[in-house]
């Protein structure tokens, strides 16, 4: 009896996020959302994913047009101006061009001497302990600070064999913050920090 009454629950879940889907697909989309089927066959949707089973499922065409509205930079700032830089530590340490760009767009918006209230700086913002433990002699340097950064990614992405999400999240949050977690931690600015270097990188990857 109760084992038929579970399988009758997870046939209307099933029912009831397909339902979902749909009304979310003609109706205006207020985020990404995506999606996920676990080994019972029960299909998630979420628009805040914590867990790299999630996929993205649908676009938000209204953000992705915002952001390659928001890829262009004031007149004091040339993102080519690093192009060299960038490519040599891409090669060297083996981390995508887009990505490392990603990073730098939402880390200073390519401002060399960018400076946060906590104490990062340098076009990757890399904290002063993190800078040292890098052997960045001079994070306003950004052939020094993109290398750091950059080598600082390697590890993460080692870290987490490959989850670029996961590696992002550490380098927001901190290592020991996703440790803790078991994933994405549960801040708002870090999932949003994660989600929005996700997007730039999708739209480097496409220029």
């Amino acid at each position: 009896m109760g084992t038929k009454r579970q399988g009758n629950h997870r046939v209307l879940l099933v029912a009831a996020l397909a339902c979902g889907a749909f009304i979310t697909a003609i109706m205006p989309a207020r985020g990404d959302i995506y999606r996920f089927e676990d080994g019972e066959g029960i299909i998630h949707f979420t628009d805040a994913p914590t867990d790299k089973r999630f996929k993205i499922f649908m676009r938000d065409l209204r953000k992705d047009k915002q952001l390659r509205t928001r890829l262009r930079f004031s007149r004091a700032v040339n993102p080519a101006e690093y192009e060299q830089i960038i490519k040599i530590c891409s090669d060297k340490y083996g981390v995508s061009t887009s990505l490392i760009k990603a990073v730098i767009h939402a880390e200073s918006g390519y401002n060399p001497n960018a400076v946060s209230q906590k104490g990062a700086s340098g076009l990757m913002q890399l904290m002063p302990g993190t800078a040292r433990s890098l052997k960045v002699v001079n994070s306003f340097d950004p052939k020094d600070n993109v290398e750091g950064g950059v080598k600082y990614l390697r590890f993460l992405l080692d870290t987490f064999r490959g989850d670029v999400s996961l590696a992002l999240a550490a380098y927001n949050a901190g290592l020991n913050k996703v440790a803790r977690f078991g994933g994405i931690p549960p801040y708002a600015e870090t999932r949003t920090y994660v989600n929005r270097v996700l997007s730039y990188m999708q739209s480097y990857q496409g220029n």
